[in-house]
């Protein structure tokens, strides 16, 4: 596969940012190396070296893993890895712990604030928190000793319909400690979308947040949650949580006979604070319940492990993001998407503390997160590539407003970050700080494309492959390949990889989502280009929306580079339309900032800009004008469900509107689908 001449280019950029050897010496990752020359006798002189052996030997790195981080086991294990069998392979067997006891195990920061939060109440108000670990483990206590009376037993499901916010980082921490089941749904959600998630797994008790700010607006969600309470059978308890100030206790407006009703603040109200009890569970017990974003049929509820979670995250966090004592690590997330999960296990490492923020990233304007993190002297700023690239468009310049004392490193997912937000972020943000474009999804809870505290940054790479990750890029004939365009895959099993899927019990669903195309390989269902062996990378987008033009294939990534750095646009949309039963044709749609112009002139310097930048067949067959792009609630745009609308296939069966942010954008394109005169194929 030839690669365009953009993504060669990149590749030949100069370093943006370099860290100087002083700051190198004190990363967790020199920290790391030097432990396992002292204690394991391993010496590694480049990072290819130690990634290699990581790869090569599962076991060894994994264990040295959970040796380095002091990973408390009640029973070690009698093996690390049971094969090299995907699906299949067992990990850590015979090893219990649990999840919750190695972040609320006692420490010398037991008084420090481990959880700074703020969210949006009322119009120009902001509702603030500091929490200390002694307080949060107190917290925790009362929750899981009340969920205990309630039933909950180990591997019972325990249900939020939470916003970001410290009571959903508790009632999480609590059902963990118990051995339950946590899976939680974004509290902007509808009542059917949060239905067609926890149905499937059946849960007993339920927190849910009965309103939340967003915007400059209050969102009452009473009539929601009474819904949900009434769609779960299964469900016997429900505790409801005021997230205002003035602490009105929120009330259903149905009753229910089966369930029982509960008010947070209540079960904090104690004169006695019990001791708080950690149930020892399996390496592989379920910790939590992430769904996929269900935009081409009924999520998929997908299960991960105390143990495997554990361990990636610890990894991740603290030898490649360099999460160090005295931290304070932020990323805007929302309580759905599973960057809340890996920010939340921020808290696994010592003296790091969490910055949680619930409300609007552009309210009452795009500078409200920034000056958050400057505020409050954030050390790693975490967000999406579409809100940096959103900021750049905006004209933001956090430079000339903020000093950002303490900032050391940022971090974009979601989406590829074009080579133009490297840029602008170190333009317009700070030239001191380490940029880390990582990737990686739901389906393992982490990044396994990561960044690297010792490498330099440049514009549109991703620095390495992670640890552990035995990644490759493969051609259409299963062949690794480097500086090409391949299919993302792992080849050896990793920790966080899920369990198994909720209401999957031979295991088809999860081979057809993972192994069918390459058996026995996990397929990531991204294009991805590898450098060298443990990387740089280049991530180009997702492999069933891959730009095939005359046997060239192009990731959707450069291409929306290249659309959207014309001033006039604001998002953009490309869709392939072979392979589909129809017409070959290449379809772009564009929506324009306000006040600009869909004419002739923009039209002829789109085809000119693509022309160049991409090659000639890359120039769009159309071009449409829209008033918005689709885009999942997480910021994700939906290229494959629009290009299965643009196939025939009704729009209710191409993509779920509940987790769409903008639902009404698919209407001009569920009209264009009807004009379509070729009878619709199956995708």
């Amino acid at each position: 596969m030839a690669m365009t001449e953009s993504t060669s280019s990149s590749r030949q950029n100069r370093a943006l940012w370099e860290p100087m050897p002083e700051s190198i010496a004190q990363t967790n990752l020199t920290r790391y190396v030097r432990w396992l020359r002292e204690k394991r006798g391993l010496k590694f002189q480049t990072y290819p070296e130690l990634w290699t052996w990581s790869t090569d030997e599962p076991e060894a790195f994994w264990s040295s893993i959970a040796d380095f981080f002091e990973v408390r086991f009640h029973h070690r294990a009698t093996s690390v890895l049971s094969s090299l069998e995907m699906p299949g392979a067992r990990w850590f067997s015979g090893a219990t712990l649990n999840y919750a006891e190695q972040v609320l195990r006692p420490g010398k920061d037991d008084e420090q604030p481990v959880i700074l939060f703020e969210a949006e109440e009322k119009q120009g108000q902001v509702r603030r928190r500091e929490i200390s670990r002694a307080e949060l483990r107190k917290e925790v206590a009362l929750v899981a000793t009340r969920l205990r009376a309630m039933g909950v037993k180990p591997g019972d499901r325990v249900a939020g319909y939470l916003s970001n916010t410290p009571e959903a980082v508790v009632a999480f921490l609590a059902s963990a400690s118990l051995g339950a089941v946590w899976s939680n749904c974004a509290v902007e959600m509808s009542s059917r979308n949060v239905l067609e998630r926890l149905t499937q797994i059946e849960p007993k008790v339920l927190f849910a947040s009965c309103g939340y700010n967003y915007g400059g607006r209050k969102h009452e969600r009473e009539q929601v949650v009474t819904e949900i309470v009434a769609g779960l059978p299964t469900l016997r308890h429900a505790i409801l949580i005021s997230e205002s100030s003035d602490g009105h206790d929120p009330a259903p407006v149905l009753s229910s006979e089966d369930v029982s009703y509960h008010q947070w603040r209540d079960l904090l109200d104690a004169t006695e604070i019990p001791e708080i009890l950690f149930e020892p569970v399996p390496f592989e017990q379920p910790l939590w319940i992430l769904y996929s974003s269900g935009t081409t049929g009924t999520p998929k509820a997908i299960v991960h492990g105390h143990g495997g979670i554990l361990l990636e995250h610890l990894k991740a966090l603290s030898l490649h993001l360099d999460l160090r004592e005295g931290d304070r690590f932020f990323w805007y997330t929302t309580s759905g998407w599973m960057m809340w999960n890996f920010l939340v296990s921020a808290l696994l490492l010592p003296g790091v503390s969490l910055v949680l923020y619930d409300g609007s990233p552009k309210y009452p304007d795009f500078q409200v997160l920034w000056e958050l993190a400057d505020r409050l002297e954030v050390t790693y700023f975490g967000t999406s590539a579409p809100y940096l690239m959103a900021c750049r468009k905006e004209g933001v310049d956090p430079i000339r407003t903020f000093a950002f004392s303490r900032l050391r490193g940022i971090g974009s997912t979601g989406a590829p970050l074009p080579p133009e937000g490297f840029t602008w972020v170190y333009e317009r943000v700070k030239r001191d700080v380490a940029l880390g474009s990582i990737s990686g999804g739901t389906d393992v809870c982490s990044a396994f494309v990561l960044s690297h505290p010792h490498l330099p940054v440049k514009a549109g790479q991703l620095q390495c492959l992670g640890l552990g990750a035995k990644i490759e890029a493969w051609n259409e004939e299963g062949e690794s390949v480097f500086g090409e365009l391949g299919e993302l895959v792992l080849t050896a099993p990793f920790p966080s990889m899920p369990l198994f899927l909720w209401n999957d019990p031979d295991g088809s669903r999860l081979r057809s989502s993972y192994f069918e195309k390459f058996p026995g390989v996990w397929s990531h269902g991204d294009w991805i280009e590898i450098e060298a062996p443990a990387g740089p990378c280049v991530i180009q987008g997702r492999s069933d929306a891959t730009l095939n033009r005359g046997g060239v294939r192009m990731g959707t990534v450069e291409f929306y580079s290249i659309v959207e750095a014309l001033p006039e646009i604001a998002d953009s949309l490309v869709i392939d339309t072979g392979g589909l039963g129809r017409e070959d044709r290449l379809l772009l749609f564009v929506a324009l900032h306000p006040g600009s112009k869909f004419d002739e002139s923009l039209q002829a310097r789109i085809i000119q800009s693509l022309r160049s930048g991409a090659s000639p067949r890359h120039v769009p067959d159309a071009i449409y004008e829209v008033a918005a792009i689709p885009r999942t609630l997480n910021g994700k745009k939906l290229e494959v469900p629009v290009k299965r609308i643009l196939a025939g296939i009704p729009a209710d069966q191409a993509v779920h509107r509940g987790t769409m942010a903008n639902p009404e954008s698919l209407s001009i394109f569920i009209e264009l689908a009807r004009t379509f005169q070729t009878p619709a194929a199956n995708p």
